[in-house]
């Protein structure tokens, strides 16, 4: 079901105090807190004695103390006090996970802590950079499967049903898609040439007129995924297309970390590359982003719903080629991690 050896979003950074507090990952409950110089500590979410939460516990200094019985656990997991004994039990110690903060969002690795590299996590481009302007929201809530929002992000065709207020326009309907396969993912890209600019980026827009349009939707292994919209004067965009000074582009980040089997938690901002500083701005991208993510999620939830009941077989379209692929080689890692955990277990 999961790719344990990667790096998944646990939280926003604002979202990690010095109070204890629950995230679920892959399944697996784990318990956040910061250290007194600020450092994210994520420890397994269950005392190893009567399996009270520790997130229902108290930080003190860097340690974490259970609130049952008070056993108390330095930052890699180890106890370091139980109550009525001499000696402390050989079995009271925790899993640490490694963690690492990037973007303003925590990190954390949920496979082999000896393979954790923070390099691995993908180098954003324009992040911190004076001249993009940055727009986010709240994390949300989602009711399927993590896999289904992959679908959705490598499938530019369902916009034209699913945001005719937002994203939508004709030629999202049926200009042929390219799909390719790259070492960490998937691609699904098309050019739209000479047509008007959907609704929500018509309000954005540096030009007047018709428009050449991109849409590059690429979700990466295991699902993280960047949404690249170029808007350029009519005849300047196309692939070998100079692309016009007065251009648009917007890149949404999205990240979906599996919470459970049939539930994903959702993080997401956009990069732009006009008025950086321009706080209204910010705030109308964020709300109407927000709201189209709002009608993915009231579709997906359904789709996890008719899929989960589902009394016939469900049927694959031309347009889900992308989709597809990306299931099929993530799957095969997955296979191929649990294979060499085999293998070491024997």
């Amino acid at each position: 079901m999961f790719l344990k050896n990667a790096w998944y979003v646990a939280a926003w950074d604002h979202e990690v105090s010095r109070d204890p507090s629950q995230v679920v990952v892959l399944n697996e409950k784990i318990c956040l807190y910061r250290t007194q110089d600020g450092e994210v500590i994520a420890l397994e979410d269950a005392c190893p004695h009567r399996k009270l939460p520790l997130s229902k516990g108290r930080v003190k200094g860097d340690n974490i103390e259970c609130g049952y019985h008070g056993l108390t656990f330095d930052c890699a997991g180890q106890c370091v006090w139980a109550p009525g004994t001499g000696r402390i039990p050989s079995a009271a110690k925790l899993r640490a996970y490694p963690v690492h903060e990037k973007y303003g969002l925590v990190w954390v690795w949920m496979g082999n802590p000896a393979i954790a590299d923070p390099d691995e996590i993908f180098e954003i481009e324009n992040y911190g950079n004076p001249d993009w302007g940055i727009n986010r929201g709240a994390a949300m809530e989602l009711g399927c499967n993590y896999l289904y929002m992959t679908d959705n992000l490598l499938d530019p065709t369902h916009v034209a049903w699913v945001h005719q207020g937002s994203f939508a326009q004709a030629a999202t309907k049926d200009t042929p898609l390219r799909v390719t396969k790259t070492d960490n993912g998937v691609i699904v890209h098309r050019w739209m040439m000479d047509v008007e600019p959907a609704p929500f980026y018509a309000k954005v827009v540096p030009f007047e007129g018709n428009c050449d349009r991109l849409q590059h939707y690429e979700v990466r292994y295991p699902s993280h995924a960047i949404i690249r919209a170029v808007f350029t004067p009519a005849g300047t965009g196309g692939v070998d297309g100079p692309l016009h000074d007065d251009k648009f582009i917007m890149d949404s980040f999205n990240f979906m970390t599996p919470t459970t089997e049939k539930t994903t938690r959702y993080y997401w901002f956009q990069l732009r590359n006009i008025r950086p500083n321009d706080a209204e701005l910010s705030k109308m991208m964020s709300e109407d982003v927000r709201k189209a993510f709002e009608e993915d999620r009231a579709v997906l939830h359904e789709v996890q719903i008719g899929m989960d009941e589902k009394t016939s077989p469900h049927i694959d379209l031309p347009i889900d080629g992308g989709p597809l692929r990306f299931r099929r080689q993530l799957q095969a890692m997955i296979n191929e991690e649990a294979a060499v955990d085999k293998q070491l277990e024997g």
